[in-house]
């Protein structure tokens, strides 16, 4: 364990699932976990790559906390800040994903954790599976200057595809959900319109438009299975999301799919 210069913590926001994440001057401190490795590995490979929006991997204190540098700049809070809401903002959220896709290409991870029983993903036929952040919200995306810049909290990251994270990535930045689970910040706003801004944004070479609507059907019906797995094994935040109905709010993503899947269509070609 590397000698790190100590001094007062700062708690930091409380994500849905791991808590006790201070800040200590330009460092953050995390609880190490089972996916530690890997993550220290990817962020080793994203710094080596060139990607500059990311935290850097700089090891572990005398309290075995993982050690990261601070990434200076804004996150919208939860309920998520009017700025972060805006239709502004969108297109830069898509380049930022597309930047730490094009870096996470060449990433060959090491063996991930066996996790028993855990449902394994759906992916689109015939699209390419690279290593992906998958948990891209408002909450972990950085801005600087109004503009994303910077991805935090790689806790999730693990294999996935182009299309898949980008449809996760917009799940939570259009949103993509039945009216009745939108904040208020974000409602009355057209979901057509705002996926397109995304994903002219990203860049159309990567995978078509039935190509992202089949990963939107399989993002979204996999997540039932995946979440309850998770409250059921992990417990903790998983077990508390659970219990305040998130299975609920995903059966209802899944039927709003269905009835827009026509109009998202029309609104991307």
């Amino acid at each position: 364990m590397a000698a790190f210069s100590e001094g007062p913590e700062v708690e930091l926001p409380r994500g849905d699932v791991t808590e006790g994440v201070v800040r200590i001057g330009d460092t953050v401190r995390r609880p190490h976990q089972s996916t530690s490795a890997v993550v220290e590995a990817y962020l080793l490979h994203l710094e080596s790559a060139g990607f500059t929006g990311a935290p850097r991997w700089l090891g572990r204190d005398h309290q075995g906390r993982d050690v990261l540098t601070f990434l200076e700049g804004d996150v919208a809070g939860s309920p998520v800040d009017a700025w972060a809401t805006s239709d502004e903002v969108l297109p830069g959220v898509a380049r930022l994903l597309r930047r730490l896709h094009d870096a996470s290409e060449s990433f060959d991870p090491p063996t991930l954790p066996v996790e028993p029983g855990k449902p394994t993903p759906s992916f689109p036929a015939g699209e390419p599976v690279i290593f992906g952040h998958r948990d891209l919200t408002p909450q972990n995306t950085v801005f600087r200057d109004g503009v994303a810049w910077g991805v935090i909290d790689f806790d999730l990251s693990n294999r996935t595809t182009r299309s898949v994270d980008f449809v996760n990535t917009a799940m939570h930045w259009v949103p993509l959900c039945a009216d009745v689970d939108v904040e208020p910040g974000q409602a009355g706003r057209d979901a057509g319109s705002r996926l397109r801004l995304m994903y002219d944004a990203y860049g159309r070479d990567r995978f078509d438009v039935d190509l992202l609507l089949e990963a939107a059907r399989l993002r979204f019906s996999g997540s039932y299975a995946a979440m309850k797995w998770a409250a059921e094994n992990l417990g903790g935040g998983w077990a508390r999301m659970w219990d305040e109905g998130v299975g609920d709010v995903i059966r209802r993503r899944v039927a709003w799919l269905d009835e827009s899947r026509d109009d998202l269509r029309h609104a991307l070609v």
